[in-house]
């Protein structure tokens, strides 16, 4: 069965057009090809979307129980967000406008949900890991 997880960052004071030149390119591929595009990059972008990705997959694991080597970027998309103004004094008393622009990034990511079996079988190794634990604790302490 497939489910998606969806990681927001609003307020990116980053201008849109340069963040959807790599978002562009992280879009509709797996997540692990995707890091290693990001992480590979040399625009300043790249850390913040290769941070927000990164949420989402945690997003997904934990939230969803997804299987992360199965998850692939199904949206992501760059908005516009909110525009500081400020002035620059210019010649003759004059002022011009320099506007500090702001990305709200999204990234929504699709994976498979093991299947009410496969839990069973992870939880089983799981209790067999804490229960090795408790008896090596048990056996240090005599």
């Amino acid at each position: 069965m497939k489910a998606q997880a969806i990681a927001k960052l609003k307020r990116l004071r980053m201008s849109p057009r340069k963040v959807r030149l790599l978002v562009d390119q992280i879009r509709r591929q797996s997540v692990t090809s995707a890091q290693q595009a990001l992480k590979g990059s040399t625009k300043d972008a790249a850390l913040p979307v290769k941070k927000l990705l990164d949420s989402a997959v945690a997003n997904a694991v934990h939230n969803h129980q997804m299987i992360a080597d199965s998850l692939v970027v199904k949206e992501a998309y760059v908005d516009e967000g909110a525009t500081l103004y400020r002035w620059m004094p210019r010649a003759f008393g004059r002022a011009s406008k320099i506007r500090k622009r702001t990305s709200h990034i999204t990234i929504v990511i699709e994976g498979d949900v093991p299947t009410a079996t496969e839990k069973k079988v992870t939880e089983k190794k799981e209790e067999k890991k804490i229960e090795s634990k408790k008896t090596n604790k048990a056996d240090s302490k005599k």
